[in-house]
């Protein structure tokens, strides 16, 4: 099939340019994610009641601006159930407000980041047929983000001492989603550059059914966090000595159980971790095959890290450190699963090298 050249005023150097820019904000995602895990252990996340996209990029700079701040707090049921009967002082108040403040800081950053060279690129015509569309997609889903990352912590202002634990997984999993819509963007530009043959991956069948296992597993996992399930058992490979956990709530039906129950959703978490393991286990060993050993390695090492951390974040009962490694690494896996989804879409398209 031919395909057609890029314009006379196309650079054929800004497609590996634009592919090292998406990187380095898939970059800032990741790190997004790892003080969003910060932020979520030390319970930080209602700290700030009021969304202000652009004044409240400043933190309070006096005394009297950060009594403000600890006053509306005080009005929310976090405080009035939890941390205000336990006492809290405003130096504890400025620690869980300095992890949020710097959590929305970063999404105003990776948004600016994200935009401002976006113009650029698109003013000087760089940007490769086919890619305006899904870059203009990339940015309204970061826009939609910050409006998403608002709906979950406005869950936690009236009525719970908490944030939904539905909205914490559509939070985490819209950020993984835009990560690796990233990185998969940067691949193609990456191949274009290196080929000069406009021809994007395609997601195959097989990808997308190594994905949908994985994306279980972290669904769940957003839930342990939301619910904070962690903490139900600090023992492994057994719950509480148990196989099969003591104390499932099914009173209130099956999915209810599945959707709220703490030791349901552990549970859960720590064994379907074995299918999306056998999952990935498969994918790197076609991706061996394919001659993409790389992406078969990073798979390997992603899974094998985050297992290991996952046992110990248990048996540590929720060590802070490895927690966040835990999250940490679960954003490596999801990249090192796009690369291998990437690479094999790749192989579709081209056909054999």
């Amino acid at each position: 099939m031919q395909h057609a050249s890029p314009p006379a005023s196309f650079s054929v150097g800004a497609p590996l340019k634009l592919a090292n820019w998406l990187i380095a904000v898939a970059t800032l995602v990741f790190l997004m994610v790892i003080v969003g895990g910060i932020t979520r252990l030390t319970e930080s996340g209602l700290s700030i009641t009021e969304w202000k996209p652009v004044t409240g990029a400043l933190p309070p700079l006096n005394e009297a601006q950060w009594m403000s701040e600890f006053e509306k707090y005080k009005q929310i049921p976090e405080y009035l159930e939890i941390n205000g009967p336990a006492g809290m002082t405003l130096a504890e108040f400025k620690f869980i407000y300095f992890w949020e403040w710097v959590h929305r800081l970063l999404g105003r950053v990776i948004g600016l980041a994200f935009a401002v060279p976006l113009a650029w690129y698109w003013m000087k015509h760089q940007i490769p047929q086919g890619y305006k569309g899904r870059l203009l997609a990339l940015l309204a889903l970061g826009a939609l983000q910050g409006t998403i990352g608002w709906w979950m912590v406005s869950s936690g202002l009236s009525e719970r001492t908490d944030v939904s634990h539905y909205r914490l997984a559509v939070h985490l999993l819209t950020a993984l989603f835009i990560m690796g819509g990233l990185i998969w963007t940067a691949l193609d530009l990456r191949h274009l550059a290196r080929t000069g043959a406009n021809k994007p991956a395609r997601l195959t069948g097989f990808s997308l059914t190594i994905l949908l296992i994985l994306f279980i597993q972290l669904l769940f996992g957003a839930w342990v966090a939301g619910l904070n399930a962690g903490y139900v058992s600090n023992s492994w490979p057994l719950m509480n000595g148990k196989l099969y956990p003591e104390g499932v709530d099914w009173s209130q039906g099956a999915w209810f159980a599945l959707t709220h129950d703490p030791f349901l959703t552990h549970f859960i978490h720590r064994w379907w971790a074995w299918v999306t393991v056998a999952a990935l286990v498969i994918m790197a060993r076609r991706l061996k095959k394919a001659g993409a050993r790389s992406a078969s390695i990073a798979i390997h090492s992603a899974f094998g890290t985050q297992i290991l951390l996952g046992i110990a974040t248990v048996m540590t009962n929720m060590n802070i450190v490895l927690a966040v490694m835990h999250q940490a690494v679960g954003a490596l896996v999801v990249a090192s699963t796009v690369w291998g989804a990437h690479r094999l879409g790749w192989k579709e398209t081209d056909g054999p090298k």
